[in-house]
């Protein structure tokens, strides 16, 4: 029995890697690494409102350098997941779909990299 000929759908490893790909896939990761680090958020709240143990446990925490990188990394995934919603903002209002789809996408990556470390310098 011959074998159909049918068209195949395209598969993920045909198409050239762009800048707008990684970022749509950033934009989902951040969206995850947001809704863990705000559990960290809540976590903190509630360990300073069940006392000054529990407290000292997550100021702990956050004051080990571990928990500072996970500070940094949550304000980096804050400021991306930022900029790219703003950037499809743009995009819902009918703009942006041409070649500056490209420089938005690196001023996402630029912008998330320096807000962070403007953050961060007023927080050391």
């Amino acid at each position: 029995m011959a074998e159909p000929n049918r068209p195949l759908s395209p598969h993920i490893l045909i198409y050239k890697e762009e800048i707008t790909m990684v970022m749509s896939i950033m934009h989902r990761i951040t969206g995850v690494g947001l809704y863990a680090g705000t559990a960290l958020v809540v976590w903190w709240l509630a360990a300073a409102a069940m006392g000054d143990g529990a407290f000292a446990v997550a100021q702990g925490f956050f004051g080990h350098w571990f928990g500072k990188l996970i500070l940094i990394g949550y304000t980096w995934a804050l400021f991306h997941h930022l900029l790219g919603g703003l950037r499809h903002f743009v995009w819902d209002l009918g703009k942006g779909y041409g070649p500056e789809r490209y420089t938005m996408a690196w001023a996402t990556i630029g912008g998330s990299v320096v807000l962070t470390g403007i953050v961060w310098l007023f927080l050391i």
